[in-house]
């Protein structure tokens, strides 16, 4: 999301660099460089005008600091108009006092309701909330279906339709709430109906589900994919039913994100929470202030560490950590640190968080391959457990064994064993676990994979100014013929 915006506000703000002053002229050229990055994004002109007019005030208005070079001037001013037409403080979410807390989610057929659903059940159960989700999508085959698999993976329960009940979404979302009320249940999220088009029978369903359960908060449900062409839909939702927020899907197959800046001055309305991936943890709150960092390519880190404290078990990760400093780290280790990363999501969602990511990293994050994991993994899976302690003992018949056994072949069992050798090595060295992660899917057998030398050579993480100069592997040698000295 938002990768064309980050490109062409980088390269504006790299030709600010340097510059001892900025004159009203040159911040007048600055902003219409924003203002045309932002159009092509699919940005509301209206968003457009609002945030540009908000960022010039605050450059020429005032006394700008003489701690910041210009560019670090236009940059945080920027960031500043981006986090107040984001929402300022963002979305914060209240309990009723006497539970449950009712949330009904809305929105067209394809949105992604059903799992926005069971996305949302399991962000509640990471807040320590209790959640239960109703399936009172009784139009769309296999909706029920659908949730039941998803809650049983978010850990969630699922309220049904009873069996010989009559098929009316209000019934089954009345007799959700009350059998929440009954379990002890604290949240109560209820997804409806959605129709491929607004119509007048789909408008007057969720009225009729609005009135009987008495939601605290009404979400609408928008594929971020679909631009400005979803901003006239989601009014036509907030004209029928009390909208309090947005949960926004897909948006990591959304390069422009216009949609994401538009929504709230479309609505009024703040974006609640985001969806990133298919998995059930890419779900987040939103956070306007971070989000603004994210399209500023100064990374989310907070974000980051949040998910990694609630997926993330602490103990399995300080335990390949003392085992990789004290240079004891086996595969088995290795397999275990693969789970505890899996955890977090694509690995390249993952790396999107990281700051300083300059244009060469990112697109060594979008060369990741996650098919490659895979097979790294089904080969340690395939292995003794001897053998994932001591891989020095895998002779010949038992890496045929092992290729046989993970569906590999002989050659890409022997790069995972040369290169965890060399990795080992290479880890141990500070920094060097970002810089193997930039290396793409080359790290394990894919082509073009580097040598341990080059790893090293990625850590620490080069800066956008440097990755633009194309000068990494000349540092990385120079840097290696200085320590050899």
């Amino acid at each position: 999301m938002f990768e064309l915006l980050t490109e062409r506000l980088e390269r504006t703000f790299e030709r600010l660099r340097g510059r001892g002053r900025l004159s009203v002229h040159e911040v007048d050229q600055a902003l219409r460089e924003v203002r045309a990055a932002l159009i092509e994004a699919d940005v509301d002109l209206e968003v457009v005008r609002d945030l540009v007019e908000t960022a010039r005030r605050e450059l020429v208005g005032a006394e700008l600091s003489k701690a910041l070079a210009p560019g670090q001037q236009v940059v945080k001013a920027v960031h500043g108009a981006l986090v107040e037409t984001l929402g300022g403080e963002g979305f914060r979410m209240r309990y009723a006092p006497a539970p449950p807390t009712v949330v009904l989610l809305v929105g067209l057929q394809g949105a992604g309701k059903t799992t926005a659903a069971a996305k949302l059940g399991r962000w509640f159960r990471g807040q320590g909330r209790n959640p239960l989700l109703v399936a009172a999508d009784l139009q769309r085959p296999a909706a029920t279906e659908q949730l039941l698999v998803l809650g049983e993976q978010a850990g969630v329960p699922v309220h049904v339709l009873e069996q010989g009940a009559a098929r009316d979404p209000v019934v089954v979302a009345a007799s959700g709430v009350a059998r929440a009320r009954d379990l002890g249940r604290d949240v109560v999220v209820i997804d409806t109906a959605g129709r491929f088009a607004v119509d007048e029978e789909l408008m007057a369903e969720l009225r009729s589900v609005a009135a009987a359960v008495a939601p605290h908060y009404s979400f609408l449900v928008l594929d971020a994919m679909t631009g400005q062409e979803a901003l006239p839909t989601a009014r036509r939702f907030a004209e029928a039913v009390r909208l309090d927020g947005v949960v926004l899907t897909k948006v990591d197959g959304d390069a422009r994100g216009g949609a994401v800046l538009s929504v709230r001055h479309a609505l009024g309305v703040p974006v609640a929470f985001a969806s990133s991936g298919e998995h059930l943890v890419d779900f987040d709150a939103f956070v306007p202030e971070r989000m603004a960092s994210r399209i500023l390519g100064m990374g989310d880190v907070l974000t980051l560490i949040e998910r990694a404290e609630r997926e993330m078990d602490e103990r399995a990760a300080r335990a390949g950590a003392t085992a990789l400093l004290e240079g004891r780290f086996t595969l088995e280790d290795f397999l275990a640190q693969l789970e505890q990363l899996k955890r977090l999501g694509p690995l390249s969602g993952v790396l999107s968080m990281l700051p300083g990511l300059g244009k060469q990293l990112r697109q060594a994050r979008d060369l990741v391959d996650e098919a490659q994991l895979g097979r790294v993994e089904a080969i340690i899976r395939s292995m003794t457990p001897l053998e994932r302690q001591r891989p020095e003992i895998v002779d010949g018949s038992r890496r045929r064994r092992i290729a046989s056994g993970s569906g590999t072949t002989v050659q890409e069992v022997n790069q995972l064993l040369r290169q965890f050798e060399q990795l080992r090595g290479v880890m141990r060295r500070p920094g060097a676990l970002l810089g193997a992660l930039g290396a793409g899917p080359g790290l394990f057998g894919g082509p073009g994979s580097p040598p341990p030398d080059e790893l090293a050579a990625l850590a620490p993480l080069p800066s956008s100014r440097g990755s633009a100069r194309g000068g990494t592997p000349r540092r990385g040698a120079k840097e290696r013929k200085r320590r050899r000295r």
